[in-house]
Parts: C-alpha cells; sequence; structure tokens
C-alpha cells in the first residue's frame, strides 16, 4: 500500500513562521507536524509515500528523504487547484491497488489498522460544531450516503478529517479524470469530495471511520493546542538542573536550560537557549535563544532571539526581539 500525503499549501494562517518554513515542518511536542504523521504510517507498516509538494517543496523533500524506512516519491503541485487535483497529480506514480490519503497536517488518533484491512472505502469522520468549514458525510446505519464540501445548508455534522482508505485507487482516479475533464469545480477548485460522491452515485460503499483525536495544526492557537494534547501522552522524567520543571514539556537534548521555570506544555527544540525566563504553554523551535522573558501562549520560530519582559509572541524565523532586560 501507498500513502499519499499532499503537503503543498502555503500555510498562510500560519504566518509569519511559514514565511519561511513548510506548514508540515513546523514544530509541535518536539518534531515537525509531518514527522508525527509518517511515525504513525511507519507503525502501520507502510513503506512507501508519495509526496504532493508545492511551497517549499525542497525542504520537504530534504527531510523526508531522511527517513530511511520509507520509500519516498514526489509530485508538485505547481498551482493550487484543490485537494482532488493535488491527489489527480498522483495518478501515473499511484495508478492501482490500494491506498492511503492523509493530509499533511492531520495528526490523528484512530484505528488505521483494523481499517486498512477492509474491502470498501473507509473515510475518517469527526462531529464538529461548525460543519460549514468542512465536507461533511452524512451517515446512514452505519453507511456514508452523501457527501458535501463545506455546504451552505449543514447536512449533518461528520466532518471529514483528511484520512481516506482506499481498497483500489483506480477507482477514485477515475471519478478524478471525469472532474477535470469536465472542469467540475467547488469554489473554484477540483474538491476530492466531489469525486468520493461520484463514486457514490455509481453504488460504491463507503463507511465512516471513527476518528478519536482530530488534532488541527492549522492555526496559533490550535497549533499550541496540539502541543498540549501530544505532550500529554509523552512520558514525563526531566533533570531539573536548577530549574524549575512543571510537566508535561518536551526539552531536546540537545537544547539548554539556565535557572527558569518551565511549563507545563512547553517544548523547547534542538539547540535551544532558554535562561532565566518563565513559560508555559509554549513552543520554542530549534536554533533559537529566549533569555530573561515570561512567555504564554508563544510561539518563537527557528534561529530566533527573544530577550525581554513579555507576555505573549508568535515569532517568525530568523527574528530578533529585545523589549528590554528583565
Amino acid at each position: 500500500m501507498k500513502a499519499i500525503i499532499p503537503v503543498a499549501g502555503e500555510g498562510t494562517r500560519l504566518r509569519p513562521h511559514t514565511h519561511t518554513t513548510p506548514k508540515a515542518l513546523l514544530e509541535v511536542a518536539g518534531k515537525p507536524i509531518v514527522g508525527h504523521i509518517l511515525d504513525e504510517l511507519s507503525s502501520l507498516g507502510i513503506e512507501e509515500v508519495v509526496m504532493v509538494i508545492g511551497y517549499r517543496g525542497d525542504m520537504i523533500k530534504e527531510y523526508v528523504e531522511s527517513r530511511s524506512e520509507f520509500k519516498s516519491l514526489f509530485v508538485k503541485q505547481s498551482e493550487l487547484l484543490g485537494l482532488g487535483h493535488a491527489i489527480h497529480l498522483t495518478k501515473e506514480i499511484v495508478k492501482d491497488g490500494p491506498g492511503l490519503i492523509v493530509l499533511g497536517d492531520t495528526i490523528f488518533e484512530s484505528d488505521l489498522k483494523s481499517a486498512l484491512e477492509t474491502k470498501e472505502i473507509m473515510i475518517g469522520t469527526k462531529a464538529v460544531s461548525n460543519p460549514s468549514r468542512f465536507g461533511i458525510a452524512e451517515v446512514q446505519d452505519g453507511q456514508i450516503i452523501r457527501l458535501v464540501e463545506k455546504p451552505d445548508k449543514p447536512i449533518g455534522n461528520l466532518a471529514l478529517v483528511g484520512i481516506y482508505v482506499l481498497p483500489e485507487m483506480s477507482t477514485l482516479y477515475a471519478a478524478l479524470d471525469s472532474l477535470v475533464a469536465r472542469n467540475l469545480r467547488t469554489k473554484g477548485e477540483f474538491q476530492l469530495t466531489d469525486a468520493l460522491q461520484m463514486l457514490l452515485e455509481q453504488g460504491v460503499v463507503m463507511r465512516p471511520l471513527e476518528v478519536e483525536a482530530w488534532l488541527d495544526c492549522g492555526k496559533p492557537e490550535t497549533l499550541l493546542a496540539t502541543n498540549r494534547r501530544l505532550l500529554s501522552t509523552y512520558p514525563q522524567d526531566h533533570k531539573k538542573n536548577g530549574n524549575v520543571i512543571i510537566e508535561p514539556v518536551y526539552i531536546a537534548k540537545s537544547a539548554k536550560v539556565d535557572e527558569s521555570v518551565i511549563g507545563p506544555y512547553v517544548s523547547i527544540g534542538k539547540n535551544s537557549y532558554v535562561k532565566r525566563s518563565m513559560m508555559s504553554n509554549t513552543i520554542v523551535n530549534q536554533n533559537s535563544e529566549v533569555q530573561h522573558a515570561s512567555l504564554e501562549e508563544s510561539i518563537i520560530g527557528e534561529n530566533a532571539a527573544v530577550s525581554g519582559k513579555m507576555t505573549r509572541l508568535n515569532v517568525g524565523d530568523s527574528s530578533e526581539i529585545d523589549l528590554g532586560a528583565g
């Protein structure tokens, strides 16, 4: 089975961080978003991944190729014409056979192992309070009967969370071929949801795959929420070394922390240095420096330097902030 991971988007809601780093490589709980996804795929025994890249795709290619457990292939999406278009671009590489599609900003908890053994299309779903923002599945007697992309009038509250298990990819590619050939777009884009709805109308059976946790990484506040959730599952036994550590936290082995109060829910990346600071609910990316600062609900990009007193920051890569010594 091949896994297809679309990661071509620019991640505009996560600027300034995505000015220099693609969204899939932003760190949460000590590793890139796509790193968590690849870990899950590796645990399922998947050995081949097809990445749909675009914005800063060379950085994603370098990271994925460093994961020696996978054979990795790459397709470039030059125009962002929708998820259906992204998947359609993989046709000549994947061709047929079973496939798993996972969106590149979707960290999830679900029983995928059982889903991969089924002979029916399985689509990850989770109940949401704001269904107009998502593709929505209408379910009857345990079977999906209709799919609608971001409906103006909600047909239900089961959102499509970005996980699709397909026993035969050629069936999906045929529907995508039809969409593209007929230029059938929704909200200006070729939607995967529309291609799957075509298959439903042809009598193809699809069932919902219950997703226990859907961890969104699309905005600063949801990235921090995902960081909290993941850290809560990590084993905790950090050496204090003169600091106050309020778990759960992640501190990279190569990071250095002096005379600081860290936590709860703090991630400090590789080769970063924190001195005489207090922080909670904060992500400090690799190769950054924070001194004499009080941070809460903050994200500090790579190679950034922060000093002074403040309570909340969203600082991009290679920035330098000095608001006066603490």
